[in-house]
């Protein structure tokens, strides 16, 4: 990979590796330390979700205005005072909701920037820089959740300042070097509105592409989060320890990183386009969570985390890399800023909505709702490019 890739991908498993000090362990804090039910927590979440797609949006919009260094450190500024904030006022469930709306909507303008960048800075890279990013992530996510679960068995005031740390440490690192990072844009699709282009109706066909296949992303990501709220307090109700449910995410984080030449050959031997990427990927989702509606025991939820992290590495990858093969020139940050936000959207609507299913009629029927709602990302991954020329096939530069 560039050394420009290389830089960015440090960036990311830094900035990831200090949001998962806490992220896993929101819920559990809400519920046992704070004495909020599932649906607060979810609720309170949901806010912290909503954040963070106003700032996807917004910052997604800014990385094709002023581009991504100024509009990161912007970010990185609002979240790094928050998350130190945050370490000294967690124990107000008031103070608790308004710093994590500020994290959400700080974290949001950086992640679409980071992925626009990433394609920006390594156009042929095909779908190679968007796994780097996305494989970064994961780093941070395994490498954070460990330490959080650590930390969190002491005090739970050691995971508050370890996120702020953490924060720290990537606003140095993107002080010193995402400055020399700048992409060259074009001022004049920079200024423009996606559908005052010139060409108006292809470009019209590619955002309503867009939109149907998040439709399914969204889907994804509502089931995906159950991981980090129900599912944790379910995983306390059953009596597995807390520094075992951060495992998990240890796990999910180390395959992805190791699994990645396992993932490549069969992706290059037989699957040979990305909305097939997808098709597999969702079908392995849903395997993961009908098991998960059998798991009482920790061995359960490992077996259960383990299909679900390969899933998660045939689909994340997938839709980023749509999104920026449909994206009209000076468009990437806006384009990568709508995914972001409807991943984001799916962590909004998530914690809430399975936060009620489980309170009311239990875990075992939330899992075969979400396995039933999976039907949908296969509908809308076969309908999305139905107007469009591409066929998305997956040439051989964008092998993982």
């Amino acid at each position: 990979m560039p050394r420009a890739i290389w830089i960015l991908v440090i960036g990311m498993a830094i900035n990831v590796t200090g949001a998962s000090f806490l992220w896993p362990l929101n819920t559990i804090y809400m519920s046992q330390e704070l004495g909020q039910t599932l649906t607060v927590a979810g609720t309170v979440l949901m806010f912290n979700a909503g954040a963070g797609v106003i700032g996807n949006l917004i910052g997604g919009q800014l990385f094709d205005r002023i581009g991504g260094y100024k509009t990161i450190m912007s970010g990185l500024t609002i979240t790094l005072s928050s998350a130190f904030m945050l370490a000294w006022l967690h124990s107000s469930i008031i103070a608790y909701v308004i710093l994590l709306v500020c994290l959400g909507f700080g974290a949001g303008m950086m992640i679409p920037c980071m992925y626009a960048m990433a394609g920006s800075l390594w156009p042929e890279g095909g779908r190679r820089p968007f796994n780097a990013m996305y494989v970064a992530q994961n780093v941070g996510v395994a490498t954070g959740a460990a330490l959080g679960g650590l930390l969190a068995s002491y005090r739970f005031d050691f995971v508050f300042f370890g996120n702020g740390i953490m924060y720290l440490s990537f606003f140095i690192l993107a002080f010193i070097f995402f400055r020399n990072l700048q992409v060259n844009q074009d001022v004049s699709a920079q200024t423009s509105n996606v559908f005052e282009q010139s060409q108006v109706v292809e470009n019209k066909k590619r955002f309503h592409a867009l939109i149907i296949l998040c439709i399914g992303f969204l889907i994804c990501w509502i089931a995906y989060v159950q991981w980090q709220t129900t599912i944790s307090v379910h995983t306390q109700n059953l009596g597995i320890p807390l520094n075992q449910y951060s495992i998990l995410w240890t796990i999910n984080g180390a395959m992805i990183v190791f699994c990645q030449p396992f993932i490549k050959f069969f992706i290059v031997r037989w699957v040979h386009s990305l909305k097939a990427q997808i098709y597999v990927g969702v079908s392995i989702f849903m395997v993961a969570y009908l098991v998960l509606s059998q798991a009482e025991v920790f061995t359960a939820f490992v077996v259960a985390m383990v299909i679900l992290t390969i899933g998660e590495m045939f689909v994340w990858p997938a839709v980023p890399t749509i999104a920026h093969k449909l994206a009209p020139e000076g468009k990437a940050g806006f384009y990568q800023g709508i995914v972001n936000s409807v991943g984001t959207g799916g962590r909004l609507l998530g914690p809430f909505i399975g936060g009620v299913l489980a309170d009311v009629f239990g875990m075992t029927v939330l899992f075969y709702v979400l396995v039933v709602l999976f039907i949908i990302p296969f509908i809308s991954t076969t309908l999305f490019d139905r107007n469009i020329k591409e066929t998305f096939e997956r040439p051989e530069a964008q092998a993982s």
